[in-house]
Protein backbone atom coordinates (compact mmCIF):
# COMPACT_ATOMS: atom_id res chain seq x y z
CA UNK A 1 0.00 0.00 0.00
CA UNK A 2 1.54 3.02 -1.30
CA UNK A 3 1.56 5.77 1.73
CA UNK A 4 -0.35 8.97 0.25
CA UNK A 5 0.88 10.99 3.35
CA UNK A 6 3.93 11.15 1.29
CA UNK A 7 2.24 13.69 -1.32
CA UNK A 8 3.80 17.13 -0.51
CA UNK A 9 0.83 19.12 -2.21
CA UNK A 10 -1.48 17.16 -0.63
CA UNK A 11 0.03 16.86 3.39
CA UNK A 12 1.75 20.23 4.56
CA UNK A 13 3.96 18.41 6.45
CA UNK A 14 5.25 16.45 3.90
CA UNK A 15 6.17 19.85 1.62
CA UNK A 16 9.58 20.29 3.93
CA UNK A 17 11.06 16.96 2.90
CA UNK A 18 9.16 15.15 -0.35
CA UNK A 19 10.22 15.98 -3.71
CA UNK A 20 7.97 15.73 -6.60
CA UNK A 21 8.49 15.67 -10.24
CA UNK A 22 6.49 16.61 -13.25
CA UNK A 23 7.06 14.64 -16.65
CA UNK A 24 6.27 16.59 -19.57
CA UNK A 25 5.23 14.47 -21.80
CA UNK A 26 1.82 15.77 -23.07
CA UNK A 27 1.91 18.39 -25.32
CA UNK A 28 -1.48 18.48 -26.80
CA UNK A 29 -4.61 20.37 -25.18
CA UNK A 30 -8.31 20.03 -25.94
CA UNK A 31 -9.15 23.07 -25.00
CA UNK A 32 -8.00 26.87 -25.11
CA UNK A 33 -7.84 29.16 -21.90
CA UNK A 34 -8.00 32.46 -22.29
CA UNK A 35 -5.87 32.67 -19.42
CA UNK A 36 -2.64 30.41 -20.86
CA UNK A 37 -0.24 30.95 -23.64
CA UNK A 38 1.80 27.61 -23.51
CA UNK A 39 5.50 28.63 -24.24
CA UNK A 40 8.14 26.34 -23.92
CA UNK A 41 12.15 27.48 -23.01
CA UNK A 42 10.97 29.99 -20.78
CA UNK A 43 13.23 29.33 -17.78
CA UNK A 44 11.97 32.43 -15.85
CA UNK A 45 7.91 31.55 -15.08
CA UNK A 46 6.57 29.27 -12.91
CA UNK A 47 2.92 28.45 -14.13
CA UNK A 48 1.25 25.84 -15.51
CA UNK A 49 1.39 25.49 -19.18
CA UNK A 50 5.72 25.95 -19.26
CA UNK A 51 8.38 23.47 -19.31
CA UNK A 52 11.86 23.57 -21.02
CA UNK A 53 11.49 20.35 -23.11
CA UNK A 54 8.76 18.04 -23.86
CA UNK A 55 9.95 14.39 -23.40
CA UNK A 56 8.32 10.91 -24.95
CA UNK A 57 7.59 8.63 -22.20
CA UNK A 58 10.70 6.41 -22.98
CA UNK A 59 12.87 9.78 -22.26
CA UNK A 60 10.80 10.62 -19.39
CA UNK A 61 11.31 7.23 -17.47
CA UNK A 62 15.13 7.71 -17.92
CA UNK A 63 14.83 11.00 -16.97
CA UNK A 64 13.27 10.24 -13.74
CA UNK A 65 15.89 7.13 -13.28
CA UNK A 66 18.84 9.58 -13.47
CA UNK A 67 16.98 12.31 -11.19
CA UNK A 68 16.20 10.03 -8.29
CA UNK A 69 20.34 9.22 -8.47
CA UNK A 70 20.57 12.95 -7.46
CA UNK A 71 17.77 13.34 -5.57
CA UNK A 72 16.69 10.52 -2.66
CA UNK A 73 13.64 12.30 -2.01
CA UNK A 74 11.38 12.24 -4.81
CA UNK A 75 7.86 10.85 -3.70
CA UNK A 76 5.34 11.47 -6.89
CA UNK A 77 5.89 11.61 -9.54
CA UNK A 78 2.97 13.64 -11.72
CA UNK A 79 1.48 14.23 -14.85
CA UNK A 80 0.70 18.09 -15.79
CA UNK A 81 0.93 19.13 -19.47
CA UNK A 82 2.00 21.55 -20.39
CA UNK A 83 -1.06 20.42 -22.65
CA UNK A 84 -3.68 17.80 -20.74
CA UNK A 85 -2.37 14.46 -19.82
CA UNK A 86 -6.20 13.31 -21.94
CA UNK A 87 -5.36 14.95 -24.92
CA UNK A 88 -2.29 12.56 -25.25
CA UNK A 89 -3.81 9.72 -24.13
CA UNK A 90 -1.31 7.31 -25.67
CA UNK A 91 1.59 8.96 -24.15
CA UNK A 92 0.20 9.52 -20.81
CA UNK A 93 -0.81 5.55 -20.34
CA UNK A 94 2.42 4.41 -21.90
CA UNK A 95 4.35 6.72 -19.22
CA UNK A 96 2.37 5.41 -16.36
CA UNK A 97 2.77 1.55 -17.32
CA UNK A 98 6.22 1.85 -17.71
CA UNK A 99 6.62 3.92 -14.56
CA UNK A 100 4.11 0.60 -12.30
CA UNK A 101 7.00 -1.18 -13.38
CA UNK A 102 9.78 0.92 -12.72
CA UNK A 103 8.68 2.93 -9.86
CA UNK A 104 6.10 0.88 -8.03
CA UNK A 105 6.70 2.55 -4.60
CA UNK A 106 5.88 6.00 -5.82
CA UNK A 107 2.65 7.76 -5.66
CA UNK A 108 1.21 8.46 -9.56
CA UNK A 109 -0.85 12.06 -9.75
CA UNK A 110 -2.42 13.80 -12.96
CA UNK A 111 -3.49 17.46 -13.51
CA UNK A 112 -6.33 17.72 -15.84
CA UNK A 113 -9.07 19.74 -17.27
CA UNK A 114 -11.00 16.77 -17.09
CA UNK A 115 -12.89 16.82 -20.48
CA UNK A 116 -11.46 13.87 -21.75
CA UNK A 117 -10.35 11.76 -18.83
CA UNK A 118 -13.51 9.74 -18.28
CA UNK A 119 -12.96 6.73 -20.73
CA UNK A 120 -9.49 6.16 -18.48
CA UNK A 121 -10.49 6.83 -15.08
CA UNK A 122 -10.24 2.63 -14.90
CA UNK A 123 -6.62 2.68 -16.31
CA UNK A 124 -5.21 4.97 -14.39
CA UNK A 125 -6.96 3.30 -11.41
CA UNK A 126 -5.26 -0.15 -12.40
CA UNK A 127 -1.74 1.53 -12.85
CA UNK A 128 -1.48 3.21 -9.35
CA UNK A 129 -3.09 6.81 -9.62
CA UNK A 130 -3.66 8.12 -6.33
CA UNK A 131 -4.23 11.86 -7.16
CA UNK A 132 -6.30 13.62 -9.49
CA UNK A 133 -6.72 17.63 -9.82
CA UNK A 134 -9.74 18.82 -12.15
CA UNK A 135 -9.39 22.45 -13.26
CA UNK A 136 -12.92 24.27 -12.71
CA UNK A 137 -13.74 27.71 -13.66
CA UNK A 138 -17.12 28.29 -12.65
CA UNK A 139 -20.76 26.42 -12.52
CA UNK A 140 -22.04 28.81 -15.10
CA UNK A 141 -21.78 28.45 -18.89
CA UNK A 142 -22.10 32.21 -19.70
CA UNK A 143 -18.70 32.42 -17.51
CA UNK A 144 -17.06 29.53 -18.86
CA UNK A 145 -17.41 30.68 -22.30
CA UNK A 146 -15.71 33.41 -21.37
CA UNK A 147 -12.89 32.07 -19.89
CA UNK A 148 -12.70 29.31 -23.18
CA UNK A 149 -11.88 30.50 -26.54
CA UNK A 150 -12.83 26.59 -27.46
CA UNK A 151 -13.23 23.16 -26.57
CA UNK A 152 -12.40 20.18 -28.67
CA UNK A 153 -14.78 16.82 -27.70
CA UNK A 154 -14.91 13.80 -29.89
CA UNK A 155 -12.83 15.34 -32.65
CA UNK A 156 -15.30 18.58 -33.53
CA UNK A 157 -14.42 21.57 -31.53
CA UNK A 158 -17.36 23.74 -29.95
CA UNK A 159 -17.51 27.29 -29.21
CA UNK A 160 -19.19 29.62 -26.88
CA UNK A 161 -21.90 28.36 -23.92
CA UNK A 162 -22.13 25.22 -26.12
CA UNK A 163 -18.35 24.31 -25.38
CA UNK A 164 -18.08 25.58 -22.02
CA UNK A 165 -21.70 23.26 -21.40
CA UNK A 166 -20.00 19.91 -22.62
CA UNK A 167 -16.97 20.83 -20.61
CA UNK A 168 -18.93 21.55 -17.01
CA UNK A 169 -20.94 18.08 -18.10
CA UNK A 170 -17.69 15.87 -18.61
CA UNK A 171 -15.64 17.91 -15.10
CA UNK A 172 -18.56 17.03 -12.56
CA UNK A 173 -19.23 13.48 -13.54
CA UNK A 174 -15.85 12.61 -13.22
CA UNK A 175 -15.64 13.64 -9.34
CA UNK A 176 -17.63 10.75 -8.43
CA UNK A 177 -16.07 8.19 -10.50
CA UNK A 178 -12.72 9.18 -9.80
CA UNK A 179 -13.88 8.93 -5.69
CA UNK A 180 -15.84 5.28 -6.47
CA UNK A 181 -11.91 4.42 -7.42
CA UNK A 182 -10.15 5.70 -4.24
CA UNK A 183 -8.63 7.94 -5.58
CA UNK A 184 -8.12 11.35 -3.76
CA UNK A 185 -9.46 14.83 -5.89
CA UNK A 186 -8.31 18.43 -6.00
CA UNK A 187 -10.38 21.16 -7.70
CA UNK A 188 -8.22 24.22 -9.12
CA UNK A 189 -9.95 27.12 -9.48
CA UNK A 190 -8.09 29.92 -10.98
CA UNK A 191 -9.36 33.26 -9.28
CA UNK A 192 -10.22 35.85 -12.63
CA UNK A 193 -11.57 39.13 -11.22
CA UNK A 194 -14.19 40.24 -13.05
CA UNK A 195 -14.80 37.08 -14.70
CA UNK A 196 -15.04 34.19 -12.05
CA UNK A 197 -14.50 35.45 -8.88
CA UNK A 198 -17.82 36.20 -7.05
CA UNK A 199 -19.25 32.48 -8.39
CA UNK A 200 -16.41 30.69 -6.42
CA UNK A 201 -18.48 29.98 -3.23
CA UNK A 202 -21.17 28.03 -5.43
CA UNK A 203 -18.55 26.04 -6.78
CA UNK A 204 -16.99 24.86 -3.67
CA UNK A 205 -20.58 24.05 -2.30
CA UNK A 206 -20.89 21.28 -5.31
CA UNK A 207 -17.60 20.12 -5.50
CA UNK A 208 -17.88 19.39 -2.30
CA UNK A 209 -21.17 17.62 -2.60
CA UNK A 210 -20.01 15.71 -5.28
CA UNK A 211 -17.14 14.06 -2.97
CA UNK A 212 -13.88 16.02 -4.01
CA UNK A 213 -11.58 16.23 -1.59
CA UNK A 214 -9.99 19.66 -1.21
CA UNK A 215 -10.00 22.71 -3.56
CA UNK A 216 -7.15 25.29 -4.34
CA UNK A 217 -7.39 28.61 -5.43
CA UNK A 218 -5.62 30.15 -7.88
CA UNK A 219 -4.76 33.68 -8.55
CA UNK A 220 -4.73 34.71 -12.28
CA UNK A 221 -1.26 35.01 -13.58
CA UNK A 222 -1.67 37.72 -16.14
CA UNK A 223 0.12 36.00 -19.37
CA UNK A 224 1.40 38.05 -22.57
CA UNK A 225 -0.50 37.34 -26.02
CA UNK A 226 -3.49 36.11 -23.78
CA UNK A 227 -6.95 37.43 -23.85
CA UNK A 228 -6.82 38.24 -20.21
CA UNK A 229 -3.04 39.63 -19.91
CA UNK A 230 -4.76 43.09 -19.00
CA UNK A 231 -6.48 41.70 -15.75
CA UNK A 232 -5.24 42.29 -12.60
CA UNK A 233 -3.93 39.40 -10.46
CA UNK A 234 -6.06 39.04 -7.71
CA UNK A 235 -4.51 40.60 -4.39
CA UNK A 236 -3.26 38.37 -1.35
CA UNK A 237 -5.88 39.90 0.69
CA UNK A 238 -8.83 38.48 -2.04
CA UNK A 239 -7.16 35.56 -2.27
CA UNK A 240 -7.41 35.21 1.31
CA UNK A 241 -10.93 35.63 1.69
CA UNK A 242 -11.90 33.44 -1.28
CA UNK A 243 -9.95 30.91 1.17
CA UNK A 244 -11.82 31.25 4.01
CA UNK A 245 -15.05 31.49 2.07
CA UNK A 246 -14.36 28.26 0.30
CA UNK A 247 -13.24 26.50 3.86
CA UNK A 248 -17.35 26.79 4.93
CA UNK A 249 -17.91 24.09 2.53
CA UNK A 250 -14.39 21.91 1.58
CA UNK A 251 -10.93 21.77 2.85
CA UNK A 252 -9.04 24.65 1.09
CA UNK A 253 -5.27 24.00 0.20
CA UNK A 254 -3.20 26.60 1.66
CA UNK A 255 0.52 25.36 0.52
CA UNK A 256 -0.03 24.81 -3.57
CA UNK A 257 2.45 26.40 -5.64
CA UNK A 258 2.22 27.56 -9.50
CA UNK A 259 3.81 24.58 -10.56
CA UNK A 260 5.67 24.18 -14.05
CA UNK A 261 5.37 21.28 -16.61
CA UNK A 262 8.56 20.01 -15.69
CA UNK A 263 9.08 20.83 -12.04
CA UNK A 264 11.30 19.17 -10.13
CA UNK A 265 12.47 19.59 -6.25
CA UNK A 266 10.43 21.09 -3.33
CA UNK A 267 7.08 22.90 -3.56
CA UNK A 268 8.89 26.50 -4.34
CA UNK A 269 11.80 25.53 -4.28
CA UNK A 270 12.38 23.85 -7.82
CA UNK A 271 16.24 22.21 -8.57
CA UNK A 272 17.92 24.29 -11.15
CA UNK A 273 20.34 21.10 -11.95
CA UNK A 274 16.92 19.48 -12.80
CA UNK A 275 16.28 21.70 -15.57
CA UNK A 276 19.33 21.45 -17.18
CA UNK A 277 18.79 17.27 -17.24
CA UNK A 278 15.60 17.55 -18.64
CA UNK A 279 16.84 19.59 -21.93
CA UNK A 280 19.59 16.40 -22.53
CA UNK A 281 16.82 13.92 -22.44
CA UNK A 282 14.77 15.61 -24.62
CA UNK A 283 17.45 14.96 -27.24
CA UNK A 284 18.21 11.92 -26.25
CA UNK A 285 18.09 8.84 -28.80
CA UNK A 286 16.65 5.66 -26.97
CA UNK A 287 18.38 2.56 -27.71
CA UNK A 288 15.81 0.95 -29.96
CA UNK A 289 16.46 -2.77 -27.89
CA UNK A 290 16.39 -1.21 -24.16
CA UNK A 291 13.43 -1.84 -22.57
CA UNK A 292 11.92 -3.68 -25.45
CA UNK A 293 11.02 -6.75 -24.11
CA UNK A 294 7.74 -7.19 -25.62
CA UNK A 295 5.56 -8.25 -28.37
CA UNK A 296 2.27 -6.85 -29.86
CA UNK A 297 -0.26 -8.80 -31.44
CA UNK A 298 -3.26 -7.74 -33.60
CA UNK A 299 -5.83 -10.27 -32.97
CA UNK A 300 -9.74 -10.29 -32.44
CA UNK A 301 -9.79 -12.52 -29.49
CA UNK A 302 -6.15 -13.16 -28.44
CA UNK A 303 -5.89 -16.59 -29.38
CA UNK A 304 -4.93 -16.12 -33.16
CA UNK A 305 -2.88 -13.67 -35.02
CA UNK A 306 -5.70 -12.29 -37.35
CA UNK A 307 -6.14 -8.73 -37.80
CA UNK A 308 -4.23 -6.56 -40.24
CA UNK A 309 -2.85 -3.38 -38.57
CA UNK A 310 -5.39 -1.42 -40.24
CA UNK A 311 -8.38 -3.05 -38.09
CA UNK A 312 -7.11 -3.22 -35.27
CA UNK A 313 -8.66 -0.92 -32.58
CA UNK A 314 -6.69 -2.18 -30.08
CA UNK A 315 -3.38 -4.97 -29.57
CA UNK A 316 -2.36 -7.19 -26.83
CA UNK A 317 0.51 -7.36 -25.50
CA UNK A 318 2.80 -10.11 -24.68
CA UNK A 319 6.09 -10.97 -22.46
CA UNK A 320 8.30 -14.05 -21.90
CA UNK A 321 8.46 -15.36 -18.64
CA UNK A 322 9.63 -18.51 -17.18
CA UNK A 323 6.62 -19.92 -17.52
CA UNK A 324 6.35 -19.22 -21.27
CA UNK A 325 4.26 -16.22 -22.78
CA UNK A 326 2.66 -13.94 -20.40
CA UNK A 327 -0.59 -11.69 -21.52
CA UNK A 328 0.63 -7.84 -20.04
CA UNK A 329 -2.69 -5.89 -21.61
CA UNK A 330 -3.74 -4.74 -23.94
CA UNK A 331 -3.15 -0.97 -25.61
CA UNK A 332 -5.68 1.50 -27.97
CA UNK A 333 -4.18 1.82 -31.17
CA UNK A 334 -4.21 5.66 -32.25
CA UNK A 335 -7.12 6.86 -33.64
CA UNK A 336 -8.00 6.28 -37.37
CA UNK A 337 -6.97 9.04 -40.08
CA UNK A 338 -3.72 11.41 -39.37
CA UNK A 339 -1.55 9.79 -42.27
CA UNK A 340 2.27 8.78 -41.22
CA UNK A 341 1.59 10.67 -37.73
CA UNK A 342 -0.68 8.09 -36.13
CA UNK A 343 2.06 5.22 -36.89
CA UNK A 344 4.76 7.20 -35.65
CA UNK A 345 2.56 7.22 -32.35
CA UNK A 346 2.01 4.00 -32.66
CA UNK A 347 5.85 3.06 -32.60
CA UNK A 348 7.35 5.70 -30.49
CA UNK A 349 4.57 5.44 -27.40
CA UNK A 350 1.78 2.00 -28.21
CA UNK A 351 4.99 -0.17 -28.60
CA UNK A 352 7.62 2.03 -26.95
CA UNK A 353 8.56 -1.45 -25.04
CA UNK A 354 8.25 -3.76 -27.85
CA UNK A 355 10.60 -5.41 -30.02
CA UNK A 356 7.80 -6.75 -32.72
CA UNK A 357 4.81 -6.57 -33.44
CA UNK A 358 2.96 -9.56 -35.53
CA UNK A 359 -0.21 -8.64 -38.00
CA UNK A 360 -2.63 -10.80 -40.62
CA UNK A 361 -1.13 -7.87 -42.87
CA UNK A 362 0.47 -4.60 -42.89
CA UNK A 363 0.47 -1.38 -45.61
CA UNK A 364 3.81 -0.49 -46.94
CA UNK A 365 3.51 3.18 -44.88
CA UNK A 366 3.09 1.80 -41.35
CA UNK A 367 5.69 -1.05 -42.02
CA UNK A 368 8.55 1.39 -42.85
CA UNK A 369 7.90 3.41 -40.17
CA UNK A 370 7.86 0.46 -37.31
CA UNK A 371 10.92 -0.80 -39.16
CA UNK A 372 12.72 2.36 -38.60
CA UNK A 373 11.69 2.68 -34.93
CA UNK A 374 13.42 -0.67 -34.26
CA UNK A 375 9.70 -2.80 -34.16
CA UNK A 376 10.16 -6.11 -35.95
CA UNK A 377 6.57 -6.41 -38.37
CA UNK A 378 5.81 -10.09 -39.09
CA UNK A 379 2.95 -10.82 -41.07
CA UNK A 380 1.18 -14.53 -40.26
CA UNK A 381 -1.86 -15.92 -39.19
CA UNK A 382 -2.29 -18.70 -36.93
CA UNK A 383 -1.57 -19.19 -33.36
CA UNK A 384 -0.36 -16.25 -31.26
CA UNK A 385 2.40 -18.16 -29.30
CA UNK A 386 3.59 -19.75 -32.97
CA UNK A 387 4.62 -16.12 -33.64
CA UNK A 388 6.36 -15.58 -30.70
CA UNK A 389 8.18 -18.69 -30.56
CA UNK A 390 9.39 -17.14 -33.97
CA UNK A 391 10.38 -13.81 -31.70
CA UNK A 392 12.04 -15.04 -28.60
CA UNK A 393 13.22 -18.63 -29.81
CA UNK A 394 14.25 -17.22 -33.54
CA UNK A 395 12.05 -20.61 -34.59
CA UNK A 396 11.18 -19.69 -38.41
CA UNK A 397 7.60 -19.78 -38.74
CA UNK A 398 6.26 -22.35 -41.51
CA UNK A 399 4.99 -21.42 -44.50
CA UNK A 400 1.51 -22.27 -43.63
CA UNK A 401 1.60 -19.73 -40.44
CA UNK A 402 2.94 -17.07 -43.01
CA UNK A 403 0.31 -14.70 -44.13
CA UNK A 404 -1.04 -15.37 -47.36
CA UNK A 405 -2.99 -11.67 -47.45
CA UNK A 406 -2.82 -9.69 -50.29
CA UNK A 407 -5.17 -6.59 -49.75
CA UNK A 408 -2.49 -4.54 -48.50
CA UNK A 409 1.29 -4.35 -49.35
CA UNK A 410 3.92 -2.06 -51.48
CA UNK A 411 1.07 -1.12 -53.82
CA UNK A 412 -1.69 0.24 -51.23
CA UNK A 413 -2.01 3.83 -51.20
CA UNK A 414 -4.52 4.60 -48.72
CA UNK A 415 -5.74 7.13 -47.22
CA UNK A 416 -4.87 6.90 -43.25
CA UNK A 417 -8.27 5.62 -42.84
CA UNK A 418 -7.30 2.20 -42.40
CA UNK A 419 -3.92 1.05 -42.70
CA UNK A 420 -1.98 3.57 -44.96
Amino acid sequence: MKDISLHPCFNVEAKHTQARVHLPIAPKCNIQCNYCNRKYDCSNESRPGVTSAVLSPMQSVHYLKALSKKMDNISVVGIAGPGDPFANPVETITTLEILKNEFPDMLFCLSTNGLDLEPYIDRIAELGVTHVTLTINSLNVETLAKIYKWVRFNRRVYRGKEGASILLEQQLSCIPKLKAKGITVKINTVVCPGVNDTEIEQLAQKVAELGADTMNSLPLYPTEDTAFESLEEPSKEVMKDIKAMIGQYIKPMAHCARCRADAAGLLGKDNDEAMNMIGQFSSMVINRGESRIRVGVATQEGLLVNLHLGEATKLYIFEQSHNGYHFIETRNTPAEGGGSERWETLAKNTLVDCQAILVGGVGETPMKILQENGIKVIQMSGLIDTGLDAVYLNIPLKTLCKSEFQGCGTSCRGNSMGCG
